[in-house]
């Protein structure tokens, strides 16, 4: 996945409920490989289709209406993500196109997989994530801000993860920007305790 947009514009699809889980979001019998594709027709697929047979879609659900179609931003609840840790919840939103999730929370191992998936969990106040829901938004990563006509509202998130976003980089990446960090470290410990660093000889 690239590096997040900055800023990343987009109508902010509302699904609104509190407590979608996993399974809603991908159910287990739309998984049908270990891989990152071929989930996006799976995605919502308890809401998006009045039958999960025919794949008729339900002309109520958000998804389906022509003005969200191309939505890359998500609103929803509360503990958005909770239920199963499976990482496909993720890879099916992520392969749809959605890129920044807003939402009131989410579960601390949906939140992870986001990070590790380029998907940005932005948690806000309720009655921002109301005022936002069906606006176009911008997200300002760097700045930390989501901006629409409605009020700028600020985000936290954690500099290592801002920086996984920002750059494109997955968990070894950003481990190799240390990399001089570490082979200093190294060298001073190993001067400091040979012993660990003890090596076999012929």
């Amino acid at each position: 996945m690239s590096a997040f947009p900055e800023p990343l514009t987009s109508i902010a699809v509302p699904i609104l409920r509190d407590n979608i889980d996993t399974d809603t979001i991908i159910p287990s019998r739309e998984m049908r490989s270990t891989g990152r594709t071929g989930l996006a027709d799976g995605l919502f697929a308890p809401w998006r289709y009045t039958d999960a047979v025919t794949r008729t879609p339900d002309p109520d659900f958000a998804l389906n209406r022509p003005e969200y179609r191309d939505a890359r931003i998500l609103a929803a609840g509360a503990n958005f993500g909770c239920g199963s840790s499976r990482e496909h919840a993720v890879w099916a939103l992520a392969e749809y196109g959605i890129r920044a999730i807003v939402a009131e929370s989410f579960a601390p191992i949906f939140r992870g997989n986001c990070i590790r998936n380029f998907v940005l969990p932005i948690a806000l106040e309720r009655t921002a994530i109301e005022a936002l829901a069906g606006r176009e938004i911008s997200i300002d990563l760097e700045a930390q801000e989501v901006r629409s006509d409605a009020g700028d509202h600020r985000f936290e998130i954690d500099p290592e993860a801002k920086q996984m976003l920002a750059e494109g980089l997955d968990a070894i990446d950003l481990t190799l920007t240390q990399a001089s960090a570490i082979e200093n470290w190294t060298a001073h410990d190993r001067s400091a305790r040979p012993w660990v660093y003890w090596e076999a000889t012929a």
